[in-house]
């Protein structure tokens, strides 16, 4: 699969594609029908498939304050890992800035669409919306295929259970803690991913050593302690598999600076993995995030909530 980050070049090694766009956060169970769309339309027309993915969300760009954004499920990485493994031909990074924010909805389809991808087909949602003020709609879209001769199909509709599956109807569920339906939505565990990094090296101070994990996200989607499976990658190429108890959030005991951070205490294992890639999948809340009076209060609640991460994984 090819990642590209700007349409140059696009059009002297392909004739055309068929596209969608998004942020496919998460890419739950709706995101991969709308590839399975993607892809028969293209192997009708014989030409690639692109999905446009906007990084940074919207939301994140115009945040002032980064908890005011929705929590991001996946990080741009995640997406196009998890993009390739559904078969995508191509990821387009694009940028969402200043000048796309300036950009008019014609000059969108114009620049981007027309002349930068020769879209064949464009597959979006009835209530996509584009280009400056986002005054873009599907009905222009409509228009401007009709003139220029590309389709566009709506997005099939996606339900789980009943109810509609959404990015922001998984968060709801991650926040309550409800892991199975939240697997169901996306169709596998819910996961962070990332390089394990060098902390501050206070777990393994009180007796709790951790794998810390840079998150590349303005708001983050759970807050707590969780009992979790961690899939790690190790630079020589060793692949392991180790439970584990994760904390995510802003580790208000001992630090105030309000970076989120991800740390994991592996179970019954003592070897370094920095520089490590690791995959985190939440399978258990233990407790809500708080702040403790001491370092000691802190450490004995680590030990229980560690005697609870056996307990529960002992009958799991």
């Amino acid at each position: 699969m090819n990642v590209i980050h700007d349409t140059e070049g696009f059009l002297e090694h392909h004739p055309g594609c068929v596209a969608t766009i998004g942020k496919f956060d998460g890419v739950h169970l709706g995101h991969q029908q709308i590839v399975r769309q993607l892809r028969a339309r293209a192997a009708e027309l014989g030409v690639p498939t692109v999905v446009i993915v906007i990084e940074p969300h919207p939301e994140e760009f115009f945040a002032r304050n980064p908890r005011d954004c929705p929590p991001r499920l996946s990080e741009a990485a995640e997406k196009i890992s998890l993009l390739e493994d559904l078969g995508v031909d191509t990821v387009y990074l694009l940028r969402f800035d200043d000048r796309l924010c300036r950009l008019s909805p014609q000059q969108y389809v114009e620049d981007i669409l027309i002349k930068g991808l020769n879209v064949r087909c464009l597959i979006v949602g009835n209530d996509f919306r584009f280009g400056h003020q986002r005054q873009g709609d599907y009905a222009l879209l409509q228009e401007y295929g009709a003139r220029a001769g590309f389709q566009v199909i709506e997005t099939q509709s996606c339900s789980y259970d009943g109810t509609r599956v959404s990015s922001t109807y998984v968060r709801d569920r991650l926040r309550a803690g409800d892991f199975e339906t939240v697997a169901g939505l996306l169709g596998r565990p819910y996961a962070i991913a990332g390089e394990v990094v060098k902390g501050r090296q206070l777990g393994r101070d009180i007796g709790f050593p951790t794998c810390n994990l840079a998150l590349n996200r303005r708001n983050i989607p759970l807050h707590g302690v969780y009992v979790c499976d961690t899939q790690i990658s190790l630079p020589d190429g060793r692949q392991l598999s180790v439970p584990g108890i994760a904390n995510i959030g802003y580790r208000p005991t001992v630090d105030d600076s309000g970076e989120a951070i991800l740390e994991v205490h592996l179970l019954d294992f003592d070897q370094d993995v920095y520089g490590a890639w690791m995959s985190v999948i939440f399978r258990h809340r233990v407790r809500s995030e708080q702040k403790f009076s001491s370092l000691d209060e802190l450490t004995q609640q680590i030990g229980k909530d560690t005697q609870q991460a056996r307990a529960w994984l002992a009958n799991h």
